[in-house]
Order: C-alpha cells, then structure tokens, then sequence
C-alpha cells in the first residue's frame, strides 16, 4: 500500500509540475523565472528560442518519463514502452542541450550558472549512454541509466519545492537560487543511486538463491 501511495504521489508531481510548469509560460507575459531577467534579454530571439525551446522539451520529458519505470506496460505492451521511450530520449536530449545554453544566463551568477550547466551535461550524458546501451541489448545498464537520467529530469520537480520554502524563510533570492541550482539534481542523483543500489542487492540475492 505504501509503495503504491508513493507511486501515486511521484506521477502525480511529475505530472502536475510538467504542465505547471509549462503552459503559463504561454498564457502570462513574463512568467517564472523571466520576472528576474532584464529587459534586453527577454527580446533576445535567441535566448527566448533556447529557453522555451527547454521549456517545452522538459516537459515532454516529465510527463511521459515516468511511465516508462511500470514493469506492467513495459512487459504487456513493450512497442508502447519503445515509443514511450524514444520520445523521452529525443525530448531530454534536447532539454538537455537547451539547458545548457539557457545555464549560461542563470539568474545567480557563476554559481547558479555552474550548478545548471552542469545538470545540463549529466542529463545529457546519462540520457545517450541509456539509449547506446539498449541499442546493443544491454537491458540492466540501460534500466540503471535510464533511473538517474529521469532523476535529473525530476530536478524540475524538487527545484518547485525549495523555491517556495526559500521564500517562506526569507532568504534572499539570489542566494537560495545559488543553493537551488545544485540542490535541485544532486539528492537526486543520490536517490538514484540508492533505488539501483537495492535493485542489484535484490537481483544477486534472488540469482544466488
């Protein structure tokens, strides 16, 4: 029961955040995080192209990604899981390389702008090897990147939370976005580990008994 509750609330989040996250970015003038950029940038074709370019791929990315962890759609209708899957490879790949453009003009300065280039080059690096390694039947390693490669795209979910308690604990914004732009992926990733780790406990244990 419990598992199936955390089930729950994981798609739920993943959910909710892609499309909160996404839509008033086409309905409000200056949402989110523009509110913080300068007027030079937001009549930047360029940046605009990039961050919603991120925005809309990220997106994709959470809101399907999850779907691809249910062993029940995966072993009842694996084309369905296949396609499922190509679509977050591309969508990801793409958010991944527009978030490294879009890190470039990270509200926080070097800090900030370190922490979300450098979950840019994880997720895109995690992402392709996940793809190479089901190309050439590598099941176990695929799942196992595929697990951390959707931990750093839930990042969008976890950076939602400590904004909000940033704010409620009046912490200069600047400087929890700082904090933000590394804490959002790296429990993460820390999670991830330890989900794979179990996963490998329990497949040797069941292979030894």
């Amino acid at each position: 029961m419990l598992k199936k509750g955390l089930l729950a609330l994981f798609v739920f989040l993943a959910v909710t955040i892609a499309l909160l996250a996404t839509i008033p970015f086409f309905i409000v003038e200056k949402f989110g995080i523009m509110e913080m950029k300068t007027d030079e940038l937001l009549v930047n074709k360029v940046w605009l192209f990039g961050l919603y370019t991120h925005i809309i791929s990220g997106g994709i990315s959470l809101l399907i990604g999850w779907s691809l962890f249910l062993k029940r759609l995966r072993n009842k209708y694996l084309s369905v899981h296949r396609n499922i899957g190509k679509v977050y490879v591309v969508s990801a790949l793409i958010g991944a390389l527009s978030g490294i453009f879009v890190g470039f003009y990270a509200t926080g300065g070097l800090i900030a702008i370190a922490g979300f280039i450098t979950v840019g080059i994880l997720w895109f690096y995690l992402t392709f090897n996940a793809y190479t390694h089901i190309k050439n039947k590598r099941i176990k390693q695929h799942e196992t990147l595929m697990i951390y490669s959707y931990s750093i795209c839930f990042a969008a979910v976890t950076l939602r939370f400590y904004l909000p308690i940033s704010m409620a604990l009046e912490i200069d914004f600047v400087t929890a976005y700082q904090f933000i732009a590394w804490f959002c992926w790296m429990p993460n990733l820390l999670i991830a580990y330890l989900i794979t780790r179990r996963q490998s406990i329990l497949q040797t244990a069941k292979a030894s008994a």
